[in-house]
């Protein structure tokens, strides 16, 4: 899919929903006549295909749609979803039930210092799992919210933060990790993350390319020799932090602290976990 940001003001991707769709169809054929480009560029706009690709991707992922209240709560007892947590860089509106899948927790973990540090704001989300039964009515049928799979995000008020979040989310869409929809009635922003796209992109940011294939177990027993050396002190995880977070208040980095703590697999943390640090010899 194509991203145009540079395309002029009459080329770029308009959305709307619901009552204004006819509006979209009409500036989206027009843009399409002048700008040919347009007609392939990736948008926020909301359809019939995407709430099936999302609903298609929730079943292929073999995630449970939770009907009830408590079976969301027992959900998150048995550790299938994680606990969102307002923080530095995120915060929780309003949300009936602030747990999601750990591979949606850990994007907006991810996302949400991206967003802090481009607008100077916290990430405002305001929905995550939401059981069935307790969906509005003006919900889909096929709505990914019962899994835990999705969360909404406020639509910001300042002008600079909703084109850095449109174009933000428009990129990652791109690369298959998310499908996002910017729904106007209430405004936010639905976006749906794919826990397979999620854990293949993890194990690509951790895994070498093909041509060092041949050196990784050697690159393994090297670096487990270099933890074994290394001092460490302990830290227990507080309520708001990151990964990130705790690096940059430690002078180290988010790879150092993965590789003491074997955290390859997911960079979620919990309050009370207890993590290695370097510390000065």
């Amino acid at each position: 899919m194509l991203h145009t940001p540079h395309a002029p003001a009459f080329c770029r991707p308009v959305a709307f929903m619901h009552r204004s769709v006819l509006v979209a169809a009409l500036l989206a054929s027009a843009a399409a006549a002048v700008c040919p480009s347009a007609a392939s560029a990736q948008s926020l706009r909301g359809s019939r295909e995407s709430v099936d690709r999302m609903y298609t991707r929730a079943v292929e992922n073999e995630l449970h749609f939770y009907r009830t209240s408590q079976g969301v709560r027992t959900a998150a007892k048995r550790g299938t979803m994680v606990r969102l947590e307002s923080g530095r860089y995120m915060e929780l509106a309003r949300v009936s039930f602030p747990w999601a899948l750990e591979t949606t927790a850990q994007w907006v973990e991810d996302f949400a210092p991206r967003y802090h540090e481009a607008c100077g704001e916290r990430l405002v989300v305001t929905s995550a799992t939401r059981p069935s039964t307790r969906q509005p009515r003006n919900s889909v049928e096929r709505s990914v919210h019962p899994t835990g799979m999705a969360v909404d995000l406020r639509k910001p008020r300042d002008g600079r933060c909703l084109r850095w979040l449109r174009n933000a989310l428009v990129d990652l869409e791109d690369t298959g990790v998310i499908e996002a929809t910017e729904e106007f009635h209430p405004a936010h922003f639905h976006v749906a993350v794919y826990p397979d796209a999620m854990r293949e992109r993890e194990r690509e940011r951790q895994e070498p390319t093909v041509m060092r294939s041949a050196s990784l177990a050697r690159s393994s027993d090297e670096q487990a020799a270099r933890n074994a050396d290394v001092r460490t002190a302990s830290y227990e995880i507080r309520k708001g932090d990151t990964l990130w977070d705790v690096a940059r208040r430690h002078g180290t980095t988010v790879a150092q602290i993965r590789s003491l703590n074997n955290l390859w697999s997911s960079s979620v943390v919990r309050p009370g976990q207890q993590i290695k640090l370097p510390s000065a010899r």
